[in-house]
């Protein structure tokens, strides 16, 4: 049985993809994180990283509207979002990570210096997308886990993952 606690913590992080804020999640969501981004670390539309993330949007919007757009709208509701992580996800974490690894992999390619995203790179991109600065810096910080200033892809995936399909135990977070 799926609490409705939990249910309540994956519906306040359809925010994080419900970009413009008209209440669904579309492909244009994932178009106006791309831009955000590349205007954070003034990149091209046009340059490779620039295409190369718009790409792995357009493949995180694919995955994403393959699992949770139940009515075939081209838009995800708050409830296909909770439905899609409660009931798809949340046992298989692995399946979305693998669909946002392409966008992830190229936006860590933006914050990248000398052959791996650094921490304050991360940061960089988490404010870019809308989170508060002070839960940034924390959620970059964790990611280092070694403690070398560099942020490793597999670890950033899994976290991603974890994030969006797992609720956060009490006393976590920022």
């Amino acid at each position: 049985m799926v609490s409705s606690e939990y249910e309540r913590e994956i519906a306040a992080r359809f925010a994080t993809f419900d970009q413009d804020g008209n209440g669904w999640i579309d492909r244009e969501d994932f178009s106006v994180a791309a831009k955000a981004l590349l205007a954070e670390f003034g990149t091209a539309a046009r340059s490779d990283q620039g295409q190369a993330l718009y790409a792995g949007a357009e493949a995180f919007w694919q995955g994403m509207a393959g699992m949770a757009d139940r009515d075939g709208d081209q838009r995800i509701t708050r409830e296909e979002f909770v439905t899609c992580a409660v009931k798809r996800l949340r046992d298989n974490p692995e399946r979305f990570a693998e669909i946002a690894r392409p966008f992830l992999h190229a936006a860590l390619a933006l914050a990248d210096s000398g052959g791996a995203a650094t921490v304050a790179g991360t940061a960089r991109l988490l404010r870019a997308l809308g989170v508060p600065q002070g839960r940034a810096e924390a959620a970059a910080a964790a990611l280092d886990t070694d403690g070398d200033g560099k942020v490793g892809e597999t670890e950033c995936v899994q976290a991603f993952a974890r994030y969006f399909t797992v609720p956060e135990q009490p006393g976590a977070g920022a």
